[in-house]
């Protein structure tokens, strides 16, 4: 009599740790967002931007994450959510280190493009796989409320550790804080999404 109540508990701490791991993916995205900005009259300074051509490196990677917002969504319908939230979060952590040890205009803008293009990736499945995840309407709400808060937060933690990185050390390691943050989540995700789904698809269906 106490396998269910076992199981449903396991089942009920698992969704939540996933839920951690795909809001630590998204605040990567959204602390990127805000970082950099923070960083720019240094990186114009060391690799020699112009005014104009220094705005591209954020436009870059804002045209990219637009662009392929709605196209990540749908290539998660095709291939699967867990799937593409992984190689959203291999793509912008690569594309993260291509951006740390970017030497010229072009490496680094053409790395931010990268990064736009994993960013929009993560932000267009994490949604699904919350919603997958979370079925009933209180957990469902409580589980938004981390999601919003993690998306409202990253912002203001992206400003103040863009400053204390660049400051402290260079603005190459605005970039380079992402490696550890993404390798984390990548294999977390592995250990606790897949099995997970698993789970998930194995039990009864709620009476």
């Amino acid at each position: 009599m106490s396998g269910p109540p076992m199981t449903d508990e396991r089942d009920a701490r698992g969704r939540w740790l996933a839920l951690y791991v795909l809001c630590a993916g998204v605040l990567m995205i959204v602390l990127d967002t805000t970082i950099v900005n923070v960083a720019l009259p240094s990186i114009r300074e060391d690799l020699g931007f112009s005014p104009t051509s220094l705005v591209w490196v954020v436009n870059a990677y804002m045209l990219t994450f637009g662009g392929f917002l709605l196209l990540g969504g749908r290539l998660g319908d095709l291939f699967g959510h867990r799937r593409l939230f992984l190689a959203g979060i291999a793509l912008f952590t690569l594309a993260s280190l291509g951006c740390g040890l970017a030497g010229s205009q072009a490496a680094l803008i053409g790395a931010r493009a990268a990064q736009g293009l994993g960013g929009a990736v993560v932000s267009a499945v994490t949604l699904s796989l919350i919603m997958n995840l979370f079925t009933a309407e209180g957990e469902r709400a409580k589980a938004m409320g981390v999601y919003g808060f993690v998306c409202a937060a990253g912002g203001s933690v992206g400003v103040l550790l863009g400053g204390l990185l660049t400051s402290a050390l260079d603005w190459h390691w605005i970039f380079l804080v992402n490696l550890p943050i993404g390798v984390a989540t990548a294999l977390l995700a592995l250990r606790l999404l897949l099995p997970l789904a698993l789970l998930l698809a194995l039990a009864p269906p709620p009476p």
